[in-house]
């Protein structure tokens, strides 16, 4: 998607806890020395059991202060969209109006948006259409986080491709002035890929609902079997979506790559980080966030955007500069947003950082 209309990010933050090492993980023996070695992950984010809709709500006060300095108030905000790649609280509740009521606190529509990894890039296209078609007011809060230290979740062995760490993230859409303009914004799936998720798990009743662990690796395992035994693999690579969706984007946005001054990316360990997301894309880990990431795991949906609010508090991307905001998730689908920074960063006073 194109964006003509003039749309901004006003307001960024994100919400990260304490780290826990790869190399304590090794010693207590939740993590495997190999798979340290191989994934070259230095350490996770634990938020212990701090409720992600907590996480999110920490965000989105350091977003919503930061997008108050352009002059948006509370009655600014239109809508809130809620980011989450598992589960937030209690079965029937809306973890959205848990956040609103603690941001924005208005009678405004809040909804949980997906699908998984990407949801906050997805959230991010609703809001600008949003936006480039209502004349009412201004603005929209996006968030997202996750916990995931539930008892069903085993964060170090779950999947070889990363290691889930907790934390969250907020951004405001704006019609008004931002820190950065928003150049265009989409997706491109492989819905054929979906059974990858899968991984011949019965559809009812859910996992979730007979005691099923969240375990990338065992699903994998069952597509391995399956091709062991004759069994066609995708003909699609992940690798190609990601080169499609990001080649769009970059066109649309109308740039190119070579004028990309920085990638935000999933936080994807050393081998699927390459397979996935750099090498097809022909880049280095340097092009991306990498140093960072690997410190901090890989937090849901709010990846790309815990990324670029780094790259902007530190300087490292100024006024100019284009920045590809990337994802991919559960269907196959693979999300992309092209950023150009239109402001420095300047610090407030010590409490308006204070969640930082």
């Amino acid at each position: 998607m194109r964006v003509t209309a003039a749309l901004h990010l006003a307001g960024i933050g994100s919400w990260l806890p304490g780290e826990v090492s790869t190399a304590d993980a090794v010693a207590r023996g939740w993590y495997e020395e190999a798979d340290r070695t191989a994934s070259g992950m230095l350490a996770v984010r634990v938020a212990g059991e701090l409720p992600a809709p907590d996480m999110a709500v920490r965000a989105a006060g350091t977003a919503l202060r930061r997008a108050g300095r352009t002059g948006l108030a509370r009655e600014d905000y239109g809508a809130l969209l809620h980011c989450a790649t598992y589960h937030q609280g209690p079965d029937g509740w809306s973890a959205p109006h848990y956040v609103l009521h603690r941001t924005l606190d208005r009678p405004i529509g809040a909804a949980q948006v997906g699908p998984g990894c990407l949801g906050m890039l997805t959230a991010l296209e609703m809001a600008a259409h949003r936006l480039s078609s209502d004349g009412g007011e201004d603005a929209v809060l996006i968030t997202a986080a996750d916990n995931f230290s539930a008892p069903l979740v085993d964060r170090w062995r779950s999947s070889r491709l990363f290691l889930l760490g907790d934390g969250g993230a907020a951004a405001v859409l704006s019609r008004r002035e931002g820190f950065a303009r928003l150049l265009s914004v989409g997706a491109v799936s492989a819905p054929s890929m979906e059974e990858l998720h899968r991984g011949g798990e019965q559809l009812f009743p859910p996992g979730i609902t007979v005691g099923r662990s969240l375990n990338f690796e065992e699903r994998s395992d069952h597509w391995r079997r399956q091709w062991a035994q004759g069994a066609a693999p995708p003909k699609t690579h992940l690798g190609d979506v990601v080169a499609q969706a990001v080649g769009r984007a970059l066109d649309e946005a109308g740039t190119g790559l070579e004028k990309v001054a920085r990638i935000c990316h999933t936080g994807y360990a050393d081998g699927a980080l390459h397979t996935i997301y750099l090498d097809p894309l022909d880049v280095e880990a340097a092009d991306g966030t990498w140093e960072f990431t690997r410190h901090v795991g890989h937090v849901g949906a709010a990846d790309p955007f815990i990324g670029l609010e780094r790259l902007w508090t530190r300087g490292e991307v100024a006024p100019g500069d284009h920045v590809l905001l990337l994802a991919a998730g559960p269907g196959m689908e693979v999300a992309c947003a092209v950023v150009e920074i239109t402001a420095p960063y300047l610090p407030g006073t010590a409490r308006q950082e204070e969640d930082l």
